[in-house]
């Protein structure tokens, strides 16, 4: 299974409605060059998924936790790590393993950590305003 859409900034809430209903796992890994929109679409997803907190970049910290209705959100951001030890050390398998949604910016950086079903997204940037996204299963 794999969906394209064309999107413009307005339209996340939709998207992320769109990404929650057909994605095929909890743990969703997001491409995308810098400014495509990667933080701004998980701010979306958060929100789809019933979260009250305000969702931000996770980079120096690593990993952000959302509480949601039926549990807990993590969100990632790898692109500091300098290799998979790191996030290695931290526990990421605990967090990939917990059946809680994992939301993963740079997941390039710890591939041989993935679980196995995983739900890509991929975002290019279009014009300023508006996105293509690309949603497909691994």
């Amino acid at each position: 299974m794999a969906i394209e859409l064309n999107f413009k900034l307005d339209d996340l809430s939709d998207i992320a409605k769109k990404i929650v209903d057909n994605a095929c796992s909890k743990t969703l890994l997001f491409y995308g060059e810098m400014g495509a929109g990667k933080t701004t679409l998980i701010s979306a997803i958060v929100s789809e998924l019933g979260s009250k907190d305000k969702a931000s970049s996770p980079t120096f910290s690593i990993v952000n936790e959302y509480k949601i209705p039926d549990g807990m959100l993590y969100h990632f951001d790898f692109y500091r790590l300098k290799n998979q030890v790191e996030a290695m050390d931290m526990g990421v398998e605990d967090y990939f393993y917990s059946g809680a949604w994992n939301l993963i910016e740079w997941p390039e950086k710890i591939m041989d950590l993935l679980p196995d079903n995983i739900t890509v997204i991929e975002l290019s940037i279009l014009d300023d305003n508006s996105r293509l996204l690309k949603l497909s299963e691994k």
